[in-house]
């Protein structure tokens, strides 16, 4: 949160925005907000607004007044801090007091590519304990149509954030996905050991999916949802469609995967957003399927 938004006397972000019916699971605001949500409670007090675009886009292009900016290279970790690229706690802590986040603000973010990177920074945030997070629905160049923009960056004051690892964390791993594999049946489809069936989606463009993908899994590109003209997602009952001719329903446990998890961030969100509750998020994802040696399909 920077000085600003600190000082204002200003409504929350829970006066008069996020009702119950929009954050049924108690979070303070949907997991989306449009352009004009933003616009009106960027400088609430209770507000942080993440821009992860490179540096030289946030300060040369310009950025959402009250943004801070929050490289997607610098929450990224090809280490072993934690599971697949994310940073680990300590890590993570640290970019978020850089940034002057505190835990209990929420945390909307966005960038200039249909929110794909912005939705990896949430997600990351989710899997260290900072549950109210919201993904701009439209990108920066969307924004910027309809609403005034700067080029001057905020007063950031330096927050004693703390980060935590959830036992509820929504990740899948390699041998657990493996399992689901296993308990697929004659039929083809796969069920969890509460007789839920199992959906895998591939993120993936199709040529990717094409050269190999995990056994029985269906593809829908990120992108299929998303509404090229708007930079936002396309109209929710658009959405519902997209994944229903997929196969992805809510009563189905829908396993996330592509090759590093920035990809199935943006999905993850989306589905959130729609009510799904059975989300696995396969962190790892091909990258380290492949390192296993795990089995792979191909399409002709």
């Amino acid at each position: 949160m920077t000085d600003h938004a600190r000082d204002r006397d200003s409504t929350d972000a829970t006066g008069d925005t996020a009702t119950s019916d929009d954050a049924p699971d108690g979070r303070r605001v949907p997991w989306t907000v449009d352009a004009d949500w933003l616009a009106t409670h960027a400088d609430d007090a209770d507000v942080s607004v993440v821009d992860v675009r490179d540096a030289w886009e946030y300060d040369g292009i310009g950025h959402v007044p009250g943004a801070v900016n929050v490289p997607f290279d610098s929450f990224r970790s090809d280490g072993d801090a934690d599971v697949g690229m994310l940073p680990g706690a300590s890590a993570w802590a640290q970019v978020m007091r850089d940034a002057g986040v505190e835990r209990d603000d929420v945390l909307v973010a966005y960038d200039d590519t249909h929110g794909v990177f912005a939705a990896r920074f949430l997600v990351t945030a989710l899997m260290y304990g900072h549950r109210d997070v919201a993904l701009l629905d439209g990108d920066y160049a969307a924004y910027n149509q309809r609403h005034e923009t700067t080029t001057d960056a905020p007063a950031v004051a330096a927050s004693d954030y703390e980060a935590t690892v959830p036992d509820d964390r929504p990740l899948i791993d390699a041998d657990a996905v493996q399992a689901l594999l296993d308990a697929t049946g004659a039929d083809g489809a796969a069920t969890d050991d509460d007789g839920r069936e199992v959906v895998f989606v591939d993120t993936r463009d199709d040529h990717e999916y094409d050269d190999g993908h995990l056994p029985g899994a269906v593809n829908l590109d990120w992108k299929a949802l998303v509404d090229d003209e708007t930079r936002g997602l396309l109209p929710e009952p658009e959405r519902r469609e997209v994944l229903e001719a997929h196969g992805i329903t809510p009563a189905k446990r829908v396993v996330l995967y592509c090759n590093t998890a920035r990809r199935i961030s943006h999905t993850y969100v989306v589905l959130r957003a729609l009510g799904y509750e059975h989300v696995d998020f396969f962190e790892g994802s091909l990258t380290e399927w492949r390192e296993r040696d795990g089995a792979l399909e191909t399409s002709a």
